[in-house]
C-alpha cells in the first residue's frame, strides 16, 4: 500500500473545502443496482482525485449476500487453479468508477448497467479506510470492464480522462 503522502484518493468528507456540487444529488447511502436489477450494496462515500477536484469513485459497502455468493463462486473453480482475488474478512469495501453511474433519484438508487452481480462479487475488496492504490484502481477498472490491456500511463492523471470516470452523472428520468 502506498503512504497518504502519495495518496490518490480523499474521502468526500475529509476534504473540509470540497463538497457535493449544488446540481448533484448526494448518493451517499444510496442502493448500487447491478445489471440484472440486484442490489449489490450501498454508497458509502465519494472518492475525489484532488489533481482532478472531482468525484472519481463512488466507495460502495458491499452486501453480505455479495460475499457469500462470492465463496460459493470459487468452490467450482478450485480444481481450475488459482482464482483472480482472494478476500480476507472484513474486506467489504469495493470503488466504482462514477462514470458508470446512473442515478435513480426517485429510487434513491445508483444503477451500474455495465455490471452484473458475479463481476462484482469476483471483485478485489478492501477494507473501509484503507488507502487505495493506483495499481488496486488498474485493476479493478480492468476486472470491470474486462480488458487487461488498459494500460497504466506514466500519470494516474491520464487515467481519469477515461470515459469510466466522466464526471457527467447520468440522470434517470
Amino acid at each position: 500500500m502506498m503512504t497518504d503522502t502519495n495518496k490518490n484518493l480523499f474521502n468526500l468528507d475529509e476534504l473540509s473545502d470540497y463538497k457535493v456540487a449544488k446540481n448533484y444529488n448526494d448518493v451517499r447511502g444510496w442502493t448500487i443496482i447491478d445489471a440484472n436489477n440486484r442490489s449489490i450494496g450501498k454508497v458509502d462515500h465519494l472518492l475525489v482525485n484532488k489533481t482532478h477536484e472531482r468525484v472519481v469513485y463512488l466507495d460502495v459497502e458491499v452486501d453480505e449476500t455479495l460475499i457469500e455468493e462470492e465463496h460459493n463462486t470459487y468452490q467450482n473453480k478450485v480444481s481450475e487453479g488459482v482464482h483472480e482475488f482472494l478476500n480476507k474478512e472484513g474486506e467489504n469495501h469495493l470503488i466504482i468508477p462514477i462514470g458508470m453511474a446512473i442515478i435513480d433519484e426517485k429510487n434513491k438508487s445508483v444503477n451500474i448497467n455495465q455490471i452484473d452481480r458475479s463481476t462484482f462479487a469476483k471483485a478485489k475488496r478492501f477494507k473501509k479506510g484503507d488507502v487505495i492504490d493506483f495499481e488496486y484502481e488498474l485493476n479493478l477498472v480492468r476486472h470491470f470492464m474486462g480488458d487487461n490491456t488498459i494500460q497504466s500511463s506514466n500519470s494516474a492523471d491520464e487515467f481519469y480522462d477515461r470515459k469510466e470516470f466522466n464526471n457527467t452523472i447520468h440522470q434517470r428520468d
